[in-house]
Order: C-alpha cells, then sequence, then structure tokens
C-alpha cells in the first residue's frame, strides 16, 4: 500500500510535525510512504524532517509562502497522477481544502482519501454568521472525502453530526503525538518539587498565531501570577513582535522568557512545574499530551470537546471558558506545583503514542483501500 502524505512545508506546526513523524514511523515498518512538500523551507526540516526526501515541485519561489494552498493545488494532481498512490492522508483539516480540490480535479483517479481532524469543528469563539457558512463547507467535505479521522472519542459525534457523515466513516484513533521512549524520557527526567516559596516556573509551547490567543496569556499572567512567577514561552510565528512588546507594556520583560522555535521543546518541560494553553480552538493539543506525560498540572482554556477527557474532568487540570481572562487569571493563581496525579497523568499519556495509532491508521486505511477496489470493480 502506498500512502502519499501532503503538507505545505517544513514549518513548524503540530500538525506537521506529528505527520512526519507517522511518515518516518510508516517507512520504518517498511510502508511506501511518500510525503509531498508544496516548498522545502521550515525549521523543522534540519529535525524531525532530516532525511525525509520529500517530493516537491520546482519553480516554488519565496512568494509562494504566502500563496501555499493555492500553489499546493496547481502542483500536487501531477504528483498524485505520476505516483498513483493508493490512498491520500490529509493530515489535518486546515488541509481539507486541498483534499476537496484534489476530488474535483482528478475526478474518478482520485484515490480514497483519509482526513485527520485536527481541530474542533464547533467554532463556538466565532460569530454566529461565520459558523452557519463553515457548516456549509463542512457540508462539502462531508460529501467530498473518503473517511475522516478523530483524534479522541468524544470527538466522533461532533465529526458525524459537523459534517453530516454516518459513523462507518469516522474512525477514532488517538492522537499519535507522543511515544513510548519519549514518554519515559519526560518521566525519568521530572524533577522534583520546589521548596515552597519558590517561584512557579510556567511554561506554553505554542505557535505564536491568532489561534493560541497568547495575548490572553500574557494578561492573565500579569494578573494572576505572583512576584517571583516566571513564564517560558517555547515557539515562533507572527504575533511574535507583537506579544514581545504587550509583554514589555504589562510590566512582564524580567518575568516572561520568548525562547523562540526549539527542535523538540518536550524534553524541556520536565524543568517546569506548570502548563498553560489558552487556545481559542483546538482538537486534541499535542503539547496538553505532552504535559500529561511529563507530569505538569495543566491551566487551559475549554477550547475543544476532547479537553474534558484529556484533563481527567478536573483531576488532571484546570480548565476556563475561552477568552475568560479573570478565569485563567484566577486559576494561575492558585494553581500548585507537584499537584498532579501521577499514575492517571501517566495512564492518560500512555493511550495517544505513535506505536498503536500508526498501526491503526494502516489498518483503516487498508480497509478503505480494498472497499475503493470493490467499488471499481463494479
Amino acid at each position: 500500500m502506498r500512502v502519499l502524505t501532503f503538507l505545505h512545508s517544513f514549518e513548524p506546526g503540530g500538525v506537521e510535525r506529528i505527520a512526519l513523524r507517522m511518515v518516518r514511523h510508516w517507512r520504518e515498518r517498511g510502508v511506501d510512504a511518500p510525503l509531498f512538500l508544496g516548498r522545502l523551507q521550515g525549521d523543522m526540516r534540519d529535525d524531525i524532517g532530516a532525511r525525509l526526501d520529500p517530493i516537491s515541485p520546482p519553480g516554488a519561489r519565496p512568494g509562494v509562502a504566502k500563496m501555499e494552498t493555492p500553489w499546493m493545488i496547481w502542483t500536487l494532481p501531477k504528483v498524485v497522477r505520476r505516483l498513483r498512490p493508493d490512498v491520500l492522508f490529509c493530515a489535518g483539516n486546515t488541509y481539507a481544502v486541498v483534499a476537496v480540490a484534489l476530488k474535483v480535479l482528478l475526478g474518478r483517479d482520485c484515490p480514497p482519501i483519509v482526513v485527520k481532524i485536527s481541530n474542533n469543528l464547533d467554532r463556538r469563539e466565532q460569530p454566529r454568521w461565520f459558523r452557519f457558512l463553515y457548516r456549509l463547507w463542512l457540508g462539502i467535505q462531508g460529501r467530498c472525502l473518503d473517511h475522516f479521522i478523530g483524534m479522541e472519542a468524544s470527538m466522533a459525534e461532533e465529526i458525524r453530526d459537523c459534517l453530516g457523515v454516518s459513523a462507518d466513516r469516522v474512525t477514532i484513533i488517538p492522537d499519535p503525538a507522543l511515544s513510548e521512549p519519549l514518554i519515559d524520557s519526560l518521566r525519568s527526567s521530572r524533577q522534583p518539587p520546589r521548596a515552597d516559596g519558590a517561584g512557579r516556573r510556567f511554561v506554553c509551547v505554542a505557535r505564536l498565531m491568532p489561534q493560541k490567543n497568547i495575548a490572553l496569556m500574557l494578561r492573565a499572567f500579569a494578573r494572576g501570577a505572583r512576584h517571583a512567577d516566571t513564564l517560558t514561552i517555547i515557539g515562533d510565528g507572527p504575533e511574535r513582535g507583537k506579544l514581545e512588546r504587550l509583554a514589555r507594556d504589562l510590566g512582564l520583560e524580567a518575568r516572561v522568557l520568548f525562547r523562540g522555535y526549539l527542535a523538540d521543546p518536550a524534553k524541556l518541560l520536565p524543568s517546569f512545574d506548570i502548563l498553560l494553553l489558552s487556545s481559542d480552538y483546538e482538537g486534541v493539543p499535542a503539547v496538553v499530551l505532552e504535559g500529561l506525560a511529563a507530569g505538569l498540572p495543566i491551566v487551559a482554556t475549554d477550547c475543544g470537546r476532547s479537553m474534558k477527557t484529556l484533563l481527567g474532568h478536573g483531576d488532571l487540570g484546570r480548565l476556563v471558558d475561552v477568552g475568560d481572562e479573570q478565569g485563567l487569571a484566577e486559576a494561575i493563581a492558585t494553581v500548585r506545583p507537584g499537584s498532579q496525579d501521577a499514575q492517571k497523568s501517566l495512564a492518560l499519556a500512555r493511550r495517544f503514542t505513535i506505536e498503536s495509532a500508526c498501526e491503526t491508521y494502516l489498518s483503516t486505511m487498508s480497509r478503505l483501500c480494498l472497499a475503493h477496489v470493490k467499488n471499481d470493480a463494479r
């Protein structure tokens, strides 16, 4: 079975990072797993993307970064026709427009497409007119695309309802954000709780873009943190300059550290006390799973249907409403380092490993390909 995965570039992103890991793992298992990238630039090229030998179209000038999706729609069909994959893997629903375009442009020559739903579909944070139009777009996806992967059991009903698809077109596969060696490494390097009165070390790992709402986090930290507390923000993105200015305006320049892009930020989590997440919407945030594996207490916004389950309905973290600055500040003020239930946190994290998920992906794709061949034979 040949599985073709397509991504914009090596630019950092949770969807892209996990997809690159999956391609690598599939190849190690002997699967024919080519990778298409619209362009070869990005910080992940020399770490998680190293030696993956992606297919990339010629002529990708610097300006392509501003029109990545049209560029992919223009160039990817030629690659699909040449490689003739058995299945296409759409690594996140942010790429769904490319997947729908492939169905239209390739017609009966388009192989079945498996789409991973990487963000919540409710989009409750958006105005009503946007949700109405977005529902229409989701309906188009449901009619055009073949199979949908949810990352947590709580997403199954959401996918069926929002996309208008039957249960047999939805498979739940825990998001492969972790690996068994990574979990063992995070647990073995966990530092003991600091002495009472020591400043708490908060950490955020996120792409600095509007969806993550880091500005809300900074304002809440300014209101809820103690004088000796620090916040380290790992990640880069288009909003970095604006967020650094906001931190200065809030008087936080000595207590908030912007680390930028780091190759493997999960391995740093055991050196912190508390994980913060302030997103407006998410699916199953990989950083929350990494925080659970590291045994960190978590303070997060209720940014998707999976969040309550991921945090053990309150046992493994604090949830506040999306956009609730006061609620986030209060949670920051009261969260205690070392308060996480280590065994519950570890048990939940072990459900989300690449070792088990990739096999389930392959078996799901195999069934889909078999059904596709039978339909073509009729």
